[in-house]
């Protein structure tokens, strides 16, 4: 099974989602990131879904799982990069991702939580 990549931005954790989300690495991937925000301390998270075309309730689930669990370790949650298909079928499935922030792209992202945005060659982005 692949594991969905988490590196870090200063106090930001980043998730790239770039494969086809399974519902046991769904699991994993929360749980790794749990560990990674106790481990770093983080205060926010990103999910980048701009590689996502399509999601179904679980995947909808998952990001206001994820953004419940990050809430209760005091770190907040934005989703990013989200198509229009992709926000068309949640709202058709019903899931209104309550307590998930969303953001059109990473730049934005990291603005809403407040983050400086790293520049070209600073080294501000962390290893996995």
């Amino acid at each position: 099974m692949e594991r969905v990549p988490i590196l870090k931005i200063g106090d930001v954790l980043l998730v790239s989602i770039q494969i086809d989300l399974q519902d046991q690495s769904v699991l994993t991937l929360q749980e790794d990131l749990a560990d990674r925000i106790v481990k770093t301390g983080a205060r926010g998270v990103i999910i980048d879904i701009t590689a996502v075309d399509i999601v179904d309730s679980f995947i909808g689930r998952m990001f206001a799982t994820i953004a419940s669990m990050s809430r209760l370790m005091d770190a907040e949650t934005v989703v990013v990069g989200m198509r229009p298909a992709v926000a068309i079928t949640l709202v058709e499935l019903g899931q209104s991702l309550g307590g998930v922030r969303t953001a059109l792209d990473l730049e934005k992202g990291m603005r809403l939580l407040g983050a400086p945005l790293p520049s070209v060659g600073s080294g501000t982005v962390g290893s996995p």
